[in-house]
């Protein structure tokens, strides 16, 4: 003996409900998530890359603002005169004006050999020579002008000046995820250099002007990026953007902060980034730990001019907005998403109580009728096959009432009755059921249409030959004319389905429409319906004839005129006109009447197959007009003002492509 399931139809509604929301909802969450991170870090990834260009250009410009100081100097008549001359003097003099004018840190001439001529920060340190100097180097072999970046070491920053040396070194602070540093302290500088070869105006070489400028603990370039690619935002108390140079790995020039406010010079890059940059030489773009927070960064190499990485250029943007930017979105994108699957279940537990209440009362009923108490009335207020599984319960208790008072007064008289009544209330049982399957198969006739046409036809054509058979006097024959009458009915009904689900190919000819609306107004006119309706026609005569299926395009007029008709039952005017398009290439058609037109949210629907507001109407009339006008290369348009009155339009090619 099989179990009754214990889950009761509302729990199993509600659990039904829950997994088809929260399935594609957790989906679509998930993507929804993954696609807004990849977009932040794309977008993110973008701007840092496109920021450290900028940081780059901001850089060689600097390097290209001391060759120009350079360059011109060295051009100077008086600068010339003097180098040939060897007028030591006015070459100290004007230097050091132009080095304090000019902000420069180094601006020292050389002669022919490489020897110092004259130091514009050091008046008393010449005569050295500076053939190590990779720049005097290439500017005296090459007579060309040499720009760049060079690692000063410290004794030759001595020689310019005490307080150039001073500024160069710096202690080396540990810093987290960086690795170990060979000194704890550095002592060689970063300058930009540009060497450029002095010339007379016989174009004899003269010597070499260097000009620099010391990176270390100068913040102009770092503090430009800065101003220029992130604007000075801050976030929270903290810079959004920060730009640094490194010697090596060692931070010389930056806007880092330490937790203090202070600028964390002396700092280290990470492990990381020093393996990707100054090992293997490439740009690193990515999530990178600056001092003590993370950032969005990108690194590039800083190279000499023998291409020997000794420097890293860095931008970054505080990672803290992204992540928070991140966070809100993943928040809201998910709230949206529990908003919704709250409602759904809200109107999941709304819809299975509507479904399941009347049920169990219902079940009370049954049960109640079980027992033997017949007199049991059950209305309700619910979806239409619980009110007809109400009506047909109720019908059933009234017939077992009835059954059972038959057998109570005949029991004991009429035993066999016994069997007989109970057989009948079988009967009464397989005809509900048989009812209530029958309603649902009901959907499936429009599908079936076709296969009842062939045994349909077949009746017809026997009854009909019958009928002619049969003697008029024959008694017979009133029933024989019913069924062939009500068969050429059921056929009828059938041919407008199959007319709607395989439309019959238009037989086009040369047709008059004007004549068509004619003899239809001849056809209607005296129509009951048509007692109290007036017809304005406006038949324009410059309408040609086309090409059309005449009976085709008269039962789309006449579906049109009933339909007006209908509208119209108190009265009204029917008014139809014909036109040219202004193209001259369609005609139009126009059916306006004064019923009580077509409510707004039902305009889209009218010309939908199976939909409509007659009680016996089939919903299939404007659905084959519709079919009919297209096959015919046509349109139809509606227009309605509810309570005024209806337009149907239709336009058809005055040439077809088909019969062309």
């Amino acid at each position: 003996m099989k179990t009754l399931s214990t889950k009761s139809i509302q729990s199993q509604l509600i659990l039904f409900f829950t997994i088809a929301i929260l399935v594609p909802v957790i989906i679509t969450s998930i993507v929804g998530v993954t696609l807004i991170q990849d977009q932040i870090l794309t977008h993110s990834d973008t701007k840092i890359i496109s920021d450290l260009n900028y940081a780059r250009e901001i850089y060689k410009n600097k390097i290209t603002e001391i060759e120009r100081i350079t360059r011109f100097t060295a051009a100077r008549s008086l600068i010339i005169k003097a180098v040939s001359e060897n007028n030591v003097e006015f070459l100290q003099n004007d230097l050091h004006r132009i080095l304090k004018r000019e902000k420069l840190d180094m601006l020292t001439i050389v002669n022919t050999s490489g020897k110092v001529i004259s130091r514009g920060s050091n008046e008393e340190c010449v005569n050295d020579v500076l053939n190590e100097d990779k720049f005097i180097q290439a500017a005296i072999s090459n007579k060309q002008i040499i720009t760049g970046t060079d690692i000063v070491p410290r004794n030759v920053l001595f020689k310019e000046s005490d307080e150039l040396a001073e500024q160069a070194k710096m202690d080396v602070t540990p810093t987290p995820k960086a690795r170990p540093h060979a000194t704890k302290q550095e002592s060689a500088g970063m300058m930009l250099k540009a060497a450029v070869p002095i010339m007379d105006e016989n174009g004899s070489f003269l010597g070499v002007i260097l000009g620099g400028v010391l990176v270390n603990r100068n913040f102009e370039i770092v503090d430009k990026i800065k101003e220029i690619v992130h604007q000075k935002g801050t976030y929270k108390g903290r810079e959004i953007g920060t730009a640094t140079i490194f010697q090596n790995d060692l931070r010389i020039s930056t806007n880092v902060k330490n937790e203090d406010g202070s600028r964390a010079i002396g700092t280290l890059v990470s492990e990381e980034v020093f393996d990707e940059v100054i090992i293997k030489g490439q740009r690193y773009v990515g999530e990178a730990f600056v001092v003590n927070a993370w950032y969005i960064s990108a690194y590039e190499p800083i190279r000499d001019i023998d291409n020997n990485i000794i420097g890293i250029l860095y931008v970054g943007i505080l990672k803290q907005p992204f992540d928070d930017t991140l966070s809100k979105a993943i928040f809201t994108f998910l709230g949206i998403a529990l908003g919704g699957i709250i409602l759904i279940i809200f109107v999941a537990v709304y819809q299975a109580k509507r479904i399941s209440t009347p049920l169990r009362k219902l079940e009370e009923v049954a049960k109640k009728i079980e027992e033997g108490d017949y007199k049991q009335q059950f209305i309700v207020k619910a979806p239409r096959e619980i009110e007809r599984l109400s009506a047909s319960l109720n019908q059933m208790a009234k017939q077992l009432d009835q059954e059972k008072m038959e057998l109570e007064a005949w029991g004991e008289k009429l035993e066999k009755k016994v069997q007989q009544r109970t057989d009948e209330i079988k009967k009464i049982h397989s005809q509900l059921f048989r009812s209530e399957k029958l309603a649902s198969l009901g959907k499936l006739a429009a599908g079936v249409a076709h296969e009842i046409n062939n045994p349909l036809t077949g009746i017809l054509t026997n009854a009909s030959l019958l009928l002619d058979d049969l003697p008029n006097e024959d008694p017979r024959r009133e029933d024989v004319d019913v069924i062939v009458k009500e068969t050429i009915r059921c056929r009828e009904i059938v041919k407008r389905l199959l007319d709607f689900a395989r439309q019959t190919k238009p037989q086009k000819q040369r047709v008059d429409v004007n004549s068509i609306i004619e003899s239809i107004i001849l056809l209607v006119r005296n129509q009951t319906s048509f007692r109290d309706i007036s017809v304005q026609k406006n038949l324009s005569d410059k309408i040609p004839e086309i090409m059309a299926d005449k009976d085709q395009i008269q039962q789309v007029f006449i579906n049109i005129i009933i339909n007006a008709a209908e509208a119209m039952s108190k009265g009204g005017t029917l008014t139809i006109d014909t036109l040219l398009s202004s193209a001259e290439d369609f005609i139009m058609i126009k059916f306006a009447d004064t019923g009580h037109g077509i409510r707004e949210n039902l305009k889209e629907k009218i010309f939908d197959p199976f939909y409509t507001t007659r009680e016996n109407g089939t919903g299939l009339g404007l659905s084959i007009s519709y079919g009919i006008i297209e096959q015919h290369g046509g349109e139809i348009n509606v227009d309605s003002i509810f309570g005024e009155g209806t337009t149907f339009t239709i336009e058809l090619p005055i040439h077809s492509q088909e019969s062309d």
